[in-house]
């Protein structure tokens, strides 16, 4: 009896966060950056697909780039694109672990790595706020996101850390308006489950 007074307790609770949500137009814009990521997605993956069958086996291209630069060098690199915006498409360089001889450790890494460049962008955001021309720069291109991750703070955190959206840019912001750091740290910790899920696609693909 007890258990079911809580769970009514907590229905209406969800309710109008369901409602609070709707009203301001969440699940709209997460529909809308879902539609927008699925093309370049696609194209991506069609560009894979035909480079890999008809140009040159991609598995021999990772396996190249295993060979001629170092790990140190590849996750330098990664660890910058997923601190500025995330440049580089991650999937990349989970393909990149698989070829390597230790894939599970350093696919560990490159998750880890990942989540502490959302971190580090994070602060990014929080400093760029004592520059004025770069403050009035980011507040007019990026005033979208500004506004929404003021209105949707953890959510669109833990948004940008599972779905194909750039999670640099969602700490990035979530700096700018002072969200609390703990639950960036918090959020952001889905961004292992992105990568852990994205490497069971991708190992399966990569010899």
């Amino acid at each position: 009896m007890e258990k079911k007074r809580n769970k009514k307790k907590k229905n209406p609770h969800v309710k109008r966060l369901h409602n609070y949500y709707q009203r301001t137009g969440f699940y709209m814009f997460i529909w809308e950056s879902l539609k927008k990521a699925f093309l370049p997605i696609l194209i991506a993956v069609t560009v894979v697909f035909l480079f890999n069958r008809y140009v040159y086996n991609l598995n021999d291209a990772l396996q190249v780039v295993t060979e001629t630069f170092s790990i140190l060098g590849i996750l330098i690199t990664f660890f910058v694109s997923e601190t500025i915006l995330g440049l580089i498409p991650p999937e990349i360089f989970i393909a990149w672990a698989k070829k390597t001889a230790n894939p599970v450790l350093n696919l560990s890494i490159l998750a880890t790595l990942s989540y502490l460049g959302g971190l580090t962008a994070y602060f990014i955001g929080r400093a760029s706020l004592k520059i004025k021309s770069i403050k009035n720069y980011l507040e007019v291109k990026m005033a979208k996101n500004l506004k929404n991750t003021s209105k949707w703070g953890g959510i669109l955190i833990l948004v940008g850390a599972l779905l194909p959206l750039p999670f640099a840019i969602s700490c990035l912001t979530a700096g700018m308006i002072k969200y609390p750091f703990k639950n960036v740290v918090i959020f952001g910790l889905f961004r292992f489950l992105r990568f852990a899920i994205y490497a069971l696609a991708i190992f399966s693909i990569v010899n």
